[in-house]
């Protein structure tokens, strides 16, 4: 290879460490969304295998159902009698064995960050190292190797230079990756502390129909607990807060799912907002009007970063003459859970509506969209998913008495 052919491969060289290097401060050091290339391809594949594996799975899982009926009526009733018998329970594994695979997937976001960096800066510094190599490419590769992985084999002062910088690299990298995991798991614990201390108010999976009913029902104790929404709404404003800058700053954190398979992040903050706003036009003289409406704005502004952040196209004004997707029938649904105990309802629901849809248009797109992107346990009122799946209401203790 001629030397302007070597110079030039050492430019290419020069610029994938630096590329490297700037992907590594901006994800690991910087305390804001820097985005690269690199990280993003690396997000890219990792999420498209888990994509493609899903949806091998949900595909077979047809065709064993198509199959199902095929074997004869032996085979057809005993398929028939155990959906009968499991019920909820069948549809909560089929969760849990997708939940597994997908548990797994933030940790190979950042095992393939960690390996895109240091065979960037492999292939880099190889290339820096080719012009002061009298041998081939093969020989330049072959010291490199060394100086990222183990000892360094170089003779002259040049290349002894380069693979210092080779292994400085790859030893900050590893360092500052290894450094990078107890932010992101503090992140991740202050979160799902919240999200578990809410599965007792809004159910499991989380609604915001569910909040209000159980905050007023009070786990039967006869004494209505409406009182308590204030603080919660107060604690949830900042902790929306916080995972807007903690979720878009370390974007990995986003798919992180939650120990339990019918929880989420996502559709928690959904509940909340939803019940802010149900409480705002169902029983306006009894919300809590500041708290409710500061949640609601953090939430929003939480959902449209994070979203933004994933590369999610999501407008900065919605439009409201837009609507949502959520039905009126499911607004009386929610109106009717509420009812049943005793919930105080001062607006006609029809009246209520319209104010309802002009709430939830500020948040629903987003929400939905980053929902369907992490595949969040498809909870009510969640949107639609990737690979299509029914609702999963919360699961409801034993009924006691209302308070009157």
């Amino acid at each position: 290879m001629p030397e302007a052919g070597r110079a030039i491969a050492a430019v290419v060289g020069g610029l994938l460490v630096i590329t490297a290097a700037r992907s590594v401060i901006g994800t690991v050091i910087v305390p804001r969304p820097v985005g690269s290339w690199l990280t993003r391809w690396v997000d890219k594949i990792v999420n498209g295998g888990y994509l493609m594996f899903t949806g091998l799975i949900a595909k077979r899982r047809r065709q064993i159902a198509d199959d199902t009926g095929q074997h004869g009526p032996v085979v057809a009733a005993f398929v028939t009698v155990a959906g009968h018998l499991r019920g909820h329970r069948r549809r909560w594994v089929d969760r849990v064995s997708i939940d597994r695979i997908l548990a797994s997937q933030a940790a190979a976001i950042l095992m393939g960050q960690l390996v895109a960096w240091v065979a960037i800066f492999y292939v880099g510094f190889s290339l820096l190292l080719w012009p002061f190599i009298p041998a081939g490419i093969g020989d330049a590769f072959s010291l490199a190797g060394p100086a990222v992985f183990g000892p360094n084999d170089a003779l002259g002062p040049a290349e002894r230079t380069i693979a210092d910088l080779a292994a400085i690299a790859a030893l900050v990298t590893v360092t500052l990756q290894i450094a990078y995991l107890p932010t992101l798991y503090s992140a991740f614990n202050r979160r799902e502390t919240e999200v578990a201390l809410l599965n007792a108010r809004a159910g499991v999976p989380s609604w915001g129909p569910e909040l209000l009913a159980r905050t007023h029902y009070a786990l039967g104790s006869g004494t209505s607990t409406i009182d308590t929404l204030p603080d919660l709404y107060a604690e949830w404003e900042r902790w929306a807060a916080d995972i807007a800058e903690s979720h878009t700053t370390y974007l990995p954190l986003v798919r992180f799912r939650s120990p339990r398979p019918l929880s989420s992040w996502v559709t928690a903050l959904l509940a909340v907002l939803d019940s802010a706003a149900l409480m705002l036009v169902l029983s306006p003289r009894a919300a809590p009007t500041v708290p409710a409406r500061l949640c609601l704005r953090s939430g929003f502004l939480c959902f449209h970063d994070v979203a933004r952040a994933m590369g999610i196209k999501v407008p900065d004004e919605p439009d409201p003459a837009a609507g949502i997707s959520l039905t009126y029938e499911e607004f009386l649904d929610a109106v009717t859970r509420m009812r049943k105990v005793n919930f105080k309802i001062e607006r006609d629901p029809a009246d209520a509506w319209p104010d309802f849809v002009g709430w939830r248009v500020n948040y629903e797109q987003a929400a939905y969209a980053v929902a369907a992107a992490v595949d969040a346990v498809p909870a009510l009122w969640s949107g639609p998913r990737r690979h299509p799946r029914a609702p999963i209401p919360p699961f409801r203790p034993p009924e006691g008495k209302p308070p009157a």
